[in-house]
């Protein structure tokens, strides 16, 4: 089924190169690799899907009979309308990479990378007056369109000095280096409405009121200078150990260095004479590090008091106006993570599994802390004094069912227990976040109002009273913590291969809670879910939907309004998906240089889940879920 009706193209094309040479002494090598892609987008310039599934299933017809939008008289907006509005993207991107090393010595090698990025993207939007209802006469003079400019150019260069050395039973492995990175952004953001004609809507120059709402230069650069040492004993025992010192243009003065660093060990214990025993055991390894990173990823100049120019100008002269607070203080969110593995082999790794615990914590996060709407600021970027932790599970497990020269067959699990609690947040209970978060609760997390079901005589939702007070009051009686972190997710591959024929498919799986698919009150000219059958009639009824109303009961409207942040809106949104599935065929040529393969991929074919709102993966209600996507390629090898 088509979910949005016209033809939307998607156009890609590029060409990728790579050259490699290496000098007669083998001690000068050079590696070079590029790339460059063209895209252009053809994309709906809004998202239908709140229209569609509110839509009334008495609602009129959608197109007249002559195929035309149907306004029927001009008596409602079709849902189709926004139709006409388009969305383009036009993006040219180019990636170059250079590896150049050097044998100075025998084991020293001299190392380094060279990296160049350009992209260029040019979108569109177009809000033509076709998109009214033509009962109010809104002419072209009301048409707009919004450009966006955006040019991105970045380079990075590596270099590396790497010294290996053998003594015995004893192996040292040392690595110096360092990275400098520059990255400049242009963005040019404009507009215009009033044109004489909708086909001259991309046509800057026609509009009457041209604007020019964005003009701005970044630039960010990020240096770091790092160190490696590695060291095993008889192959078997081996420490890492690594330090850095980062450098971010995005921290003010005194803030922008930071050091991290992280310690590692392992046993490969099953080359240990006892498993010579055990022929069965073919690996084994238990590995566990603990180490520290460093998060910079805001935006540039959050640090300064920034400006922009004014949308109104005072005799004819273009003032300027703050868009930021001024907060040097602020830096490096610091990320502690320790980890702990263990990895087995068996009969040759066809059975190969592995466990791993983790603990990250995090801390002096980088966010907006939020501001009263009089200081003229809604958030004033800041370190947050809190810490949170992710901590897991991650199990894996690799067979190979199969390993002839005709037919292979191999199976892959992944299961992971992932949990996130907030550790420590002082002065939370007397901050602007005391209504968000708990101590010892995840970060996402609701807090609601206890769902008791519907009254049988008013035939309206009742919640608890928490406090006693005979009122159900924000934020007093909303306090049950709802916890929307998935319990645990994974996924299942196949890969098969019979002679040249290839098939390779994976399900993915969820256990979770989430939010109930919610379209209002019932009793509203919308549509409503197959649940709101079972709302409440009569008095005496025991139903689980209350009662129907098109506004004028009050209380049913509080009631559909407390319900939508209570228990009773948390449903149980588990799922098994076929995410990916593809076969492939590799045509037997003749010409021993050339191949051809012949492919066929799906995504999101197949979805099992309980839950009844939708899609269970992306439940927030009107937009767009996961889209079926099936791709056919033709891969030619010369």
């Amino acid at each position: 089924m088509q979910s949005i009706p016209g033809d939307f193209l998607y156009k890609k094309g590029g060409a990728q190169i790579n050259i490699n040479h290496r000098s007669a002494d083998n001690k000068f090598r050079v590696t070079f690799s590029g790339g460059y892609t063209a895209q252009n987008n053809d994309l709906p310039a809004f998202d239908l899907t709140y229209d569609a599934r509110a839509l009334a299933p008495n609602a009129p017809a959608l197109y007249d009979a002559d195929g035309n939008l149907n306004w029927e008289n001009g008596t409602w907006d079709n849902p189709l309308r926004n139709l006409n509005a388009k969305f383009e993207s036009k993006t040219n991107d180019l990636v170059a990479n250079t590896v150049v090393s050097y044998e100075l010595l025998p084991q020293l090698v001299l190392k380094s990378s060279f990296g160049y990025t350009a992209l260029s993207t040019t979108e569109t939007r177009t809000s033509p007056s076709t998109i009214y209802n033509p009962a109010f006469n809104i002419t072209s003079d009301k048409s707009a369109i919004y450009v966006n400019d955006t040019d991105r150019s970045s380079w990075i260069a590596e270099p590396q000095i790497n010294w290996k050395k053998q003594l015995g039973s004893h192996s040292l492995d040392v690595l110096l280096g360092a990275t400098f990175q520059q990255q400049t952004t242009e963005k040019l953001y404009q507009s215009g409405s009033g044109f004489s004609s909708n086909s001259l809507i991309y046509n800057l120059a026609a509009a009457k009121f041209p604007k020019i709402l964005l003009d701005e230069i970044t630039q960010y650069k990020y240096q770091a200078f790092f160190g490696r040492l590695n060291y095993s004993f008889d192959s078997r025992y081996i420490l890492n150990l690594t330090a850095r010192r980062d450098v971010s243009s995005r921290f003010g003065p005194g803030n922008q260095f930071a050091a991290f660093g992280a310690v590692g060990a392992a046993w490969l214990f099953y080359k240990e004479s006892l498993f010579s025993a055990l022929p069965w055991v073919s690996f084994g390894k238990v590995r566990a590090s603990f180490g520290t990173t460093g998060n910079d990823q805001i935006g540039d100049y959050m640090f300064l008091d920034t400006y922009t120019t004014a949308s109104a100008n005072y005799n004819n002269t273009v003032g300027m106006q703050p868009t930021r607070l001024f907060n040097a203080n602020f830096g490096w969110e610091t990320n502690k993570k320790l980890e702990a593995a263990l990895e087995l082999g068996f009969l040759e790794d066809r059975i190969f599994t592995t466990a791993a615990w983790y603990r990250n914590r995090s801390s002096n996060q980088l966010v907006g802390v939020p501001l009263p709407g009089t200081t003229g600021f809604t958030s004033l970027q800041s370190n947050l004094a809190a810490t949170v932790e992710n901590s897991g599970w991650e199990f894996t497990l690799r067979t190979v069912n199969f390993n002839t020269p005709h037919f292979d067959w191999t199976t892959s699990v992944n299961l992971t227990f992932a949990r996130n609690r907030l550790v420590a947040f002082p002065g939370l209970a007397t901050s602007t976040y005391s209504q968000k978060y708990r101590i010892g609760a995840p970060l996402n997390i609701l807090l609601l109002y206890n769902f008791k079901g519907v009254n049988p005589q008013t035939g309206v939702y009742e919640f608890e009273d928490l406090n006693k007070d005979g009122r159900i009051t924000s934020p007093e009686d909303q306090q049950t913590i709802a916890d929307l972190n998935p319990e645990f997710f994974g996924g299942l591959q196949n890969q098969l291969r019979y002679r040249n024929w290839k098939l390779d498919f994976l399900f993915q799986f969820v256990k979770q809670d989430n939010i109930k698919y919610a379209m209002g009150f019932a009793g509203q000219m919308t549509n409503q879910p197959l649940t709101a059958g079972s709302s409440w009639i009569n008095a005496g009824d025991t139903a689980s939907y209350q009662i129907y109303t098109t506004g004028v009961n009050s209380a049913a409207v509080q009631g559909d309004n407390l319900y939508n942040k209570s228990t009773g809106s948390i449903t149980d949104a588990s799922y098994v998906r076929l995410k990916n599935i593809s076969v492939s065929y590799k045509v037997p040529l003749s010409l021993k240089s050339t191949q051809c393969t012949v492919s066929l991929q799906a995504q999101n074919l197949l979805t099992f889940t309980p839950y009844e709102g939708g899609d269970p993966e992306f439940t927030f209600t009107g937009y767009l879920p996961p889209l079926k996507v099936i791709t056919a390629g033709l891969q030619l090898t010369f």
